[in-house]
């Protein structure tokens, strides 16, 4: 009886390493992507030019606090009806105060919001008190401006009338984007982006372009 040996085939030669290496990394390589300072000019263009990131003047509150009610509140509600042509609202006090005579829940001041062609005709009468000039700190980190008038009869047109006295009001002009509706709506409720929020610094370029208010430092205000 004849044995057969069996044959096994030669193993194939192996590649070096280091070869196989450099062809694997040489075809799956992928160019680097460009860093956020490289983009190209046209998405900035069309960022800029989205109707999402136009600013406007979204309201003006005027609000007077006096701090009682009674005949004193009365009269300041008919003067701010005069001057800005709209019913206002009582403001309630939020806590009891003993000193200032005040109980939670009583009406201590009034307030009317202005929105459209009426807030920005009021902003500007108000602002002929002031000259058009607010200081730089009057701006929030939200871009709302705020100031204040001393006496009402300041403001152009207004006369003085005996019976009602004089008063003192505070003017706070407030910034928005389209879409800032989901922080204030009742479902589904959401926080404005960071990336979507105004800053100081565009708030001010649009009023200034805007209303012409003229925005002063510490050292501007020192020359006046």
């Amino acid at each position: 009886m004849s044995t057969k040996k069996k044959t096994t085939p030669a193993k194939a030669k192996r590649k070096p390493a280091t070869a196989k290496k450099a062809k694997t990394t040489s075809s799956s390589a992928k160019p680097a992507k460009p860093s956020v300072s490289e983009k190209p000019p046209a998405k900035l263009k069309a960022k800029k030019d989205n109707i999402m990131r136009k600013i406007f003047i979204s309201k003006v509150v005027v609000n007077m606090s006096l701090g009682t009610g009674g005949e004193p509140l009365a009269k300041a509600k008919t003067i701010l009806e005069n001057l800005t042509g709209q019913k206002p609202v009582d403001i309630l006090a939020k806590r009891t105060n003993r000193d200032f005579g005040l109980r939670k829940g009583e009406p201590m001041g009034c307030k009317v919001t202005l929105r459209g062609e009426l807030a920005k005709d009021f902003a500007k009468r108000a602002l002929d008190v002031i000259d058009f000039r607010i200081p730089v700190r009057a701006v929030d980190q939200a871009g709302n401006v705020s100031f204040g008038i001393s006496e009402h009869i300041q403001i152009p047109g207004v006369k003085y009338d005996p019976s009602l006295g004089i008063f003192g009001m505070d003017v706070c002009i407030c910034m928005e984007r389209p879409g800032y509706r989901i922080n204030r709506r009742r479902r589904a409720r959401h926080k404005v982006p960071r990336r979507h929020r105004i800053t100081p610094e565009e708030a001010m370029n649009l009023l200034s372009s805007e209303l012409g208010i003229q925005f002063t430092t510490p050292e501007m205000e020192e020359e006046f």
